[in-house]
């Protein structure tokens, strides 16, 4: 009867450490899921704006944006901006309104994270894998009367994104007539402020190619001649009169 005393305290004394580690580890487990979580840029669901769905796989612009960038750029950066824009404009009369109105009559941190919205969306939706080459049409006749050739227009383009200090967008953008003009924007700055029609937008924020391409702004903009969907960018030209056709 003794022994079977001493062998039941000897089976807790053994059994139950293992049973509290196990708990432990277990709680500790799943506080650090819990923190993973909560930190990891997520989806707000039933809000008014929503993340951009890319027409291409996150690995189809390689090796001009890798997977890695483009993963970080579209599914942290961007859904980052899509979510306190969400949150920015709850209870104001901005919860209305289309993303381009907003653009359009915010300052400040709203105006920022619109902004960022729409610069990224007219950014994501320029690029194929199957791009590159130069326009064709209305457009080209365009950039020729303007930069004299497409090659000029390129050098000059990447001549203003180069020159922008700091952070921010170099655009091609056009007014309802159809000039053209390359325009430098700080931060989150979009043509349609000064009522002009963005047709194409190069992030030259860090993030969009350090990357790949390290402090080598320059390389990568002679790069992302590669991946542009001139027809995109044609059709963008060719309805600049009506509304600006945009996703998210």
């Amino acid at each position: 009867m003794n022994k079977l005393i001493i062998l039941k305290v000897l089976v807790l004394f053994l059994v139950l450490p293992l049973q509290a580690q196990k708990a432990t580890k277990s709680s500790i487990e799943k506080s650090d899921r819990t923190h993973q979580t909560e930190n990891r840029t997520q989806p707000l669901s039933g809000e008014k704006f929503t993340l951009v769905k890319l027409p291409y796989a996150t690995n189809a612009l390689e090796p001009v944006i890798s997977q890695r960038t483009v993963e970080l750029h579209h599914g942290k950066h961007l859904q980052g901006y899509v979510n306190k824009l969400n949150k920015l404009i709850k209870g104001t009369p901005f919860s209305e309104k289309d993303l381009i109105t907003i653009v359009k009559e915010s300052d400040g941190s709203l105006f920022d994270n619109a902004g960022q919205n729409l610069n990224h969306i007219l950014y994501f939706l320029q690029f194929s894998p199957q791009g590159g080459g130069e326009p064709k049409g209305n457009l080209l006749q365009a950039i020729k009367r303007t930069y004299g050739t497409f090659e000029e227009f390129k050098e000059e383009f990447e001549k203003q994104a180069l020159s922008l200090f700091g952070s921010g967008w170099a655009w091609l953008a056009c007014n309802k007539e159809g000039s053209l003009e390359i325009i430098k924007e700080a931060n989150a700055g979009n043509p349609v402020t000064k009522d002009l029609i963005p047709l194409l937008g190069i992030d030259v924020w860090e993030h969009a190619y350090y990357l790949d391409y390290e402090n080598k702004r320059g390389e990568h903009l002679k790069k992302v001649w590669n991946i542009i969907d001139w027809k995109i960018i044609e059709a963008r030209y060719n309805n600049r009169t009506k509304r600006l056709n945009i996703q998210w």
